[in-house]
């Protein structure tokens, strides 16, 4: 079977298994399985493919067709134009999160800009793989970043990212608040948000081989909202700034609920489609 013949193939299952876009989903397996690039495909996709790689790709084709994420079967997912590894005990990092690591970076250039206090210290509560810390990190090299997390697996994985990127990011296990001492300028946050009884209806990919840890908000999907809110004021300086992932209904509750603990400055942010995405507020001086 030639490569061209084999990615066919592979499509074919990917399709028939409910897998949208089959074909660059083919190609990455592809890449996967046999450890060369797309532009060596289109140089030989009409020569023979070797038993091995044919068995590596038809086996890591099988694993999708079952509707493991493709991020489980490649070890890696991309982020604020960073590589992460990834694993079941992490949630894969979504280009719609990039929004919130987008608008803390702008928060500290306009602090840098106006000659206000600095962000010296940020504070990255549910860290999971840790991409949101060490991307802070990556462009702001002169911040003092935390990650934290309740699951130790997750943090393994979020110190290897670290490690990876070189970025000097302290990660620790910690629930919530429990075992986080000192105050922060920043807390940033993309926390389980999801109401427990909407998981069931989640895509197999995210239901069935993702964290349900890092998934579930309780039956309002607001538990984590209301428990981080009431604790960071305690934890930010006056003036620091809060700022959540949110799912695209909660923008009003989770800003009330901000309002409610004396947060001023609160501004819901719309990703690129439309809907809500991120809620941002500042510590009042007064609180």
């Amino acid at each position: 079977m030639t490569y061209r013949g084999a990615r066919q193939k592979a499509a074919g299952m990917l399709r028939e298994a409910g897998i949208e876009n089959e074909t660059a989903e083919s190609g990455f397996l592809m890449e996967e399985a046999c450890g060369a690039d797309l532009s060596f495909f289109l140089l030989h996709q009409m020569e023979e493919m070797p038993e091995a790689d044919q068995q590596a790709f038809f086996e890591l084709t099988e694993k999708r067709c079952r509707r493991i994420p493709l991020q489980h079967l490649t070890g890696t997912q991309e982020f604020m134009g960073l590589a992460f590894r990834v694993n079941e005990h992490v949630l894969i990092p979504r280009q719609d999160t990039e929004l919130l690591a987008e608008e803390a970076l702008k928060e500290i250039a306009d602090r840098k800009r106006q000659g206000s206090l600095p962000v010296r210290r940020i504070l990255d509560m549910c860290t999971g793989s840790g991409c949101i810390a060490v991307s802070l990190k990556h462009f702001c090299p002169e911040a003092e970043i935390t990650g934290c997390d309740v699951s130790v697996e997750a943090l393994k994985i979020a110190k290897e990212n670290a490690a990876d990127h070189h970025a000097e990011v302290s990660m620790v296990q910690s629930d919530l608040f429990s075992c986080i001492g000192g105050n922060y300028d920043m807390i940033v946050s993309n926390p389980p948000y999801i109401p427990s009884g909407v998981i069931p209806d989640l895509m197999p990919e995210v239901r069935d081989h993702e964290p349900r840890l890092a998934l579930d908000g309780s039956a309002d999907g607001l538990l984590f909202y209301k428990k981080i809110i009431k604790e960071s004021v305690s934890h930010l300086e006056p003036g620091g700034m809060l700022l959540f992932e949110i799912g695209y209904d909660q923008g009003k509750q989770v800003s009330d609920l901000m309002r409610e603990h004396g947060f001023t400055d609160i501004e819901i942010i719309p990703d690129l489609a439309g809907l809500d995405r991120v809620v941002k507020g500042r510590r009042s001086s007064d609180v």
